[in-house]
């Protein structure tokens, strides 16, 4: 049992909502920054119980970051975590979170849900994401509620992230994968085929890590 897993069933102080098989999902995800000087953003503080989670595992050194859209949720601010209140689709309002803090290197989306949510989150803060770092989104589920798909076109976020899912493999529509066998200097490939280097879709769960990508090379030897 991994040690998320631990501190949510030892909690008993009704703080902390979680799907249960998201633990290990999140272990897979983060356990390599544990211990470190880090900077975590998580949209959607509810009452504060995954902000201690966070801290606890990832330990002293984590510089925690809670954004809510409820003035309520400032109270659970520390000296290790601080608490925004705002829109998440608001880039102004994401962008004074950004200016005035470390980049971050691990953003956990537990927001409002809702397609445009998640969609125009994700498009802003990914760019600001540190190179090695991974972009979260929890409870994709709502991608196939009605009450939480508020886009014209009707683009839910797991279908956004099919989409992202392409883009690793933009080098191979800009040219034929025959091209590859010799070094090529520069493709004119999308931004996300740059900085993606992996989609991965869980239960409810997508995650987005974020690399310096190379070009693609193949040879004999």
């Amino acid at each position: 049992m991994n040690d998320l897993k631990k501190f949510y069933q030892n909690n008993t102080t009704k703080d902390l909502n979680k799907w249960k098989h998201y633990f290990d999902i999140y272990d897979e995800n983060f356990s390599k920054f544990r211990n470190k000087k880090i900077t975590i953003i998580e949209i959607g503080v509810f009452r504060g119980g995954s902000l201690r989670m966070w801290q606890n595992y990832f330990g002293p050194q984590a510089n925690i970051i809670g954004i809510d859209i409820d003035p309520a949720c400032k109270q659970y601010e520390n000296n290790n975590t601080k608490i925004y209140i705002g829109d998440q689709a608001n880039e102004d309002f994401l962008n004074s979170i950004l200016n005035a803090n470390d980049k971050p290197d691990i953003i956990i989306d537990d927001g409002g849900h809702t397609s445009n949510q998640q969609i125009s989150s994700f498009n802003f803060l990914f760019e600001e994401l540190k190179i090695g770092g991974v972009y979260l989104v929890e409870d994709t589920h709502t991608s196939y509620a009605k009450e939480f798909q508020d886009r014209d076109d009707q683009l839910t976020f797991i279908e956004y992230a099919k989409v992202l899912s392409d883009e690793l493999n933009d080098w191979y529509r800009i040219k034929h994968y025959k091209h590859y066998k010799q070094k090529i200097d520069q493709v004119n490939v999308s931004y996300w085929a740059q900085f993606i280097y992996k989609v991965c879709f869980y239960n409810s769960i997508v995650s987005i890590e974020k690399r310096q990508s190379e070009t693609p090379f193949s040879e004999i030897r």
